[in-house]
Parts: structure tokens; sequence; C-alpha cells
């Protein structure tokens, strides 16, 4: 599966670098296929290692802020891996 998050803190203020680049280290530090935007961090593995992931995540986030919102999209495919590059590779490869 492929699972798009956002974790945000809520009244830290305007800039939640610091505390957004706690949840993306935790996705780095899983060793699970990751990509990281300016909206989302995608992470592809199985239901439990990726929910355990973003479980994390949510929780050191929380670690510095009282209230956190968190954003959830997942793709659920089994049988299918290497979807976060397979997926972007088939559009450019149509945009040649």
């Amino acid at each position: 599966m492929i699972v798009a998050f956002s974790v945000t803190p809520i009244g830290a203020g305007e800039d939640v670098a610091e505390e957004v680049a706690e949840a993306v280290r935790v996705v780095r530090e899983s060793g699970l296929p990751h990509r990281t935007d300016a909206m989302f961090t995608s992470i592809e593995g199985e239901w439990d290692e990726v929910m355990a992931v973003v479980k994390r995540a949510v929780e050191a986030v929380s670690a510095r802020s009282h209230r956190v919102s968190l954003v959830l999209k997942a793709d659920v495919r089994p049988g299918v891996t290497d979807g976060l590059t397979r997926k972007v590779a088939r559009i450019e490869e149509l945009l040649g």
C-alpha cells in the first residue's frame, strides 16, 4: 500500500517546520520507501508497517504540540510493489 499523509501541529504558530521535520525523521528512519513534498509524505509498504510509521510520526509531533491534525490518503493494492516510483515513471513516459 501507499499512504500519503500530512501531520500538522495545531496551535504551534505559522512556522511548523521543526515539528514536521520530526515526523519526516520517523519516516526516513523506518527504512520504507518514501517521498516528501511540500504538502505530503508518501510511504510504501505493508498495512501494519506503514500504519505503525504514521502512528510514530504523529506521536513525534504530539510530543511538541498538545493537538495534532492528521490527513491521510491510502492506495490499498495488495501485490503491488514499487508503486511510488512506477506510478510517476508511467506519467513521465506518457508525457514523453
